[in-house]
């Protein structure tokens, strides 16, 4: 059996890329890539932000995410575009169309970032850092945009090694290159550690991901619960997930909200995305499904949108391990811009549904389950509003308080 090969394509500073190919074929001299430029929402907003900069705009310290008042304040001779977003997908699509040439498994992550399958084309495209310079030149010499493609036997390993020197580039990380190429890294730079993570792990004198993998698993799952036995996994390059093209048939289950008003703090979010979740995990249970990931977007006030997807330990329907990580994709997504739509969606399992037990997980998931039937079961005689977990329990009274302010004559709206 081949060797498993798998590539991560991602596009380098994907909308500002695309606009600079756009305005170049329009006649423009300048290279937006090249100055101090950035793409972002619209300044007229309150909380207009960017979304994708050049590399000199970087050299400067902006970022992707913040306040366009504040990447002005680092370089007044930003140059600021609107997005074309309409023109986005059809570069994505351009973009897609040529890994489709070399492999037909490829998941796309997002409209800039897809993982490829590459297992068994040796004899077709030659060895993989060659097949992977042959994909990098097509793609700049037929769109004219520049992508980073990482390597390796799986698939966070390939991410990893995407996400190194940029732009236009083509690195390897397979497992016996981790301890050279991955563990000197500071640990934030792991993916899936957000802000929350890396403080816990700083707590516990952990500051890179070599020092992560070679902790012990039982401390980490003590102070980070599940994650921390996923984030140990991940920091040995140990991820066995397959490159999983969206099959025609595949069911998705996800529900998200339009809020009246926008939402600035963490604690509200997170109880829209309890509510979320929980009507999620009932419609999963109640057709006996089961789901392998999680994704969460956001759309926020100035209309430009984030979404991120992360596969489960084990397939669930369980409302909790559902909200867990919606929770922990939140965190990784939100840079505290007010929030107009929040969502939740999953993808169905279609593998073995079984869960592999842990010797650090002590989670009793049959308690679990049982708890979950047992409030679907109650909801659907006596009505959704019968019985509510804790955290919604604390969010109605809130909201009730608000009300019996405002019906007292205080002006104090309800978030949603």
């Amino acid at each position: 059996m081949a060797k498993r090969l798998i590539f991560h394509v991602d596009v380098n500073s994907a909308f500002l890329s695309w606009e600079a190919v756009e305005r170049l074929a329009a006649g423009e001299r300048v290279d937006l890539r090249e100055i101090p430029s950035a793409v972002c929402g619209d300044r007229k907003a309150r909380h207009g932000v960017i979304l994708a900069k050049s590399i000199p705009a970087k050299n400067y310290g902006v970022s992707t995410g913040e306040p366009v008042t504040d990447a002005l304040h680092k370089c007044p001779t930003l140059l600021l575009v609107p997005p074309h977003h309409h023109m986005y997908r059809e570069k994505s699509k351009a973009f897609l169309a040529i890994l489709q040439q070399y492999s037909d498994v490829i998941e796309q992550v997002s409209v800039d970032e897809a993982f490829v399958d590459m297992t068994g084309t040796g004899l077709l495209f030659g060895p993989p850092e060659e097949a992977a310079n042959r994909i990098r030149r097509q793609v700049k010499h037929e769109l004219g945009f520049t992508v980073n493609i990482g390597i390796s036997s799986c698939k966070i390993l390939a991410k990893m090694a995407s996400d190194f020197e940029k732009p236009d580039r083509v690195h390897t990380l397979f497992q016996e290159e981790i301890p050279q190429k991955m563990w000197p890294l500071p640990v934030r730079e792991l993916f899936f550690v957000g802000e929350a993570a890396e403080k816990q792990l700083v707590s516990l004198g952990i500051r890179t991901i070599g020092e992560l993998a070679n902790a012990e698993p039982q401390i980490l799952a003590g102070t980070l619960k599940k994650q921390g036995e996923v984030l140990w996994r991940y920091a040995n390059g140990i991820d066995d997930a397959a490159v999983e093209p969206e099959a025609a048939d595949a069911k998705g289950y996800g529900n998200s909200t339009t809020v009246a008003f926008d939402i600035t703090e963490e604690e509200t979010a997170k109880e829209v995305l309890l509510s979320l979740s929980d009507q999620v995990g009932r419609r999963l249970r109640r057709d006996g499904v089961k789901v392998e990931s999680v994704t969460v977007q956001i759309r926020f006030n100035d209309l430009t949108r984030a979404s991120h997807q992360r596969p489960l330990p084990a397939a669930t329907n369980i409302t909790g391990e559902i909200y867990d990580s919606a929770c922990a994709l939140f965190d990784e997504l939100w840079d505290g811009t007010p929030i107009r739509l929040l969502g939740v969606s999953t993808k169905v399992s279609r593998g073995e549904s079984g869960r592999q037990m842990s010797l650090f997980d002590d989670t009793d998931y049959e308690k679990l389950e049982r708890l979950d039937k047992a409030m679907d079961t109650i909801r659907d005689k006596f009505g959704p509003g019968a019985v509510l977990r804790a955290s919604g329990l604390a969010a109605k009274k809130e909201e009730d308080d608000r009300e019996r302010n405002k019906n007292n004559g205080d002006d104090t709206r309800s978030h949603f």
